[in-house]
């Protein structure tokens, strides 16, 4: 396969799971900022902390005055200067997609296109919170039927194996960061950790990954942080769990590399890592810091992706 080729592939996937996650951290704050005012307190920060899951804070300040619902509703959906709004996301889905559409199942072409298309009835609107709910349904949706169309339907070629390696380089990073943001964001400083309103946003965190069902099947008793880390850091079972997108990344990786006849940098890097969550547990991974830990992981899940760049993409 053309490098040219892999590249798009692996940045359409990315993209495309990119959009999911940003629907879903502001699905997030907007059932927290559902909560009533002396629940949440005074010092409620749900806002905030979507822009800090996002990532890209840094590009919000110069282009509005202040952070609130509306203004992070636009910047995170639909603004075309943010690179990751949900609007740039599934534009640059698109684009990678026509470049490579000779490489995509028609299924798979037509969940991106049809979206992109579709989107364009949302932009500009002012839009109820139960619209801009639906709205961020229908983008989890978008994500849902692209990657259930490429798992159903591609060959399990060098294509479909650089498809998976956007998703969970893409989806490792997210998880991480929205763990992350809880940790040192969400959670008032008035506020003590274990208390009613800690309990609400770890379900809530729950919510915003799909895996509070998977939670209570899989450890049977009230929503504790250490086994939220515990089920979304280390196991393996869960899908969106840190373990599982680098077993995902490792198979994967290695199926390129037996494909194309040599082993280099990024399958070394991810068996490390892979490796390091293996040994792992998570009263280790609280001893020595959640967030240190995260902002490890977010830098070395980072350099891993650099290598694939460079290995196979460049």
């Amino acid at each position: 396969m053309l490098s040219r080729t892999a590249d798009n592939l692996y940045w359409l996937s990315r993209y495309a799971e990119r959009a999911d996650f940003v629907a879903r951290i502001l699905d997030a704050a907007l059932r927290l900022s559902a909560l009533p005012a002396n629940y949440g307190g005074s010092d409620a920060n749900e806002w905030e902390s979507a822009l800090a899951s996002a990532g890209n804070i840094e590009l919000f300040r110069p282009l509005y005055d202040s952070v609130n619902e509306h203004t992070v509703r636009d910047f995170l959906a639909f603004s075309p200067n943010n690179p990751s709004s949900i609007r740039s996301c599934l534009q640059t889905a698109r684009e990678n997609a026509r470049s490579v559409r000779t490489a995509l199942t028609s299924e798979m072409w037509e969940a991106i296109n049809e979206a992109y298309l579709h989107l364009r009835s949302f932009e500009g609107r002012d839009m109820t919170r139960e619209e801009f709910a639906r709205f961020l349904d229908w983008v989890k949706g978008v994500s849902l039927a692209f990657d259930g169309s490429a798992y159903r339907t591609m060959l399990r070629n060098d294509a479909f194996w650089f498809t998976r390696l956007g998703i969970a380089i893409e989806r490792a990073d997210n998880t991480a960061r929205i763990l992350d943001v809880k940790y040192h964001v969400l959670l008032p400083e008035t506020e003590r950790v274990g208390g009613s309103l800690d309990y609400f946003q770890w379900t809530t965190i729950l919510r915003e990954v799909s895996a509070l069902t998977a939670y209570h099947w899989v450890y049977r008793e009230s929503i504790k942080p250490w086994l939220v880390a515990d089920l979304l850091i280390l196991n393996r079972e869960m899908p969106r769990s840190l373990a599982n997108c680098y077993g995902m990344l490792v198979r994967n990786l290695d199926l390129i590399a037996d494909a194309y006849g040599r082993h280099g940098p990024s399958q070394r890097l991810a068996r490390g890592m892979l490796a390091r969550l293996d040994d792992l547990t998570v009263e280790e991974i609280f001893a020595s810091g959640l967030h240190e830990f995260i902002e490890e992981f977010i830098a070395e899940n980072n350099r891993l992706g650099a290598a694939i760049v460079e290995q196979y993409l460049g």
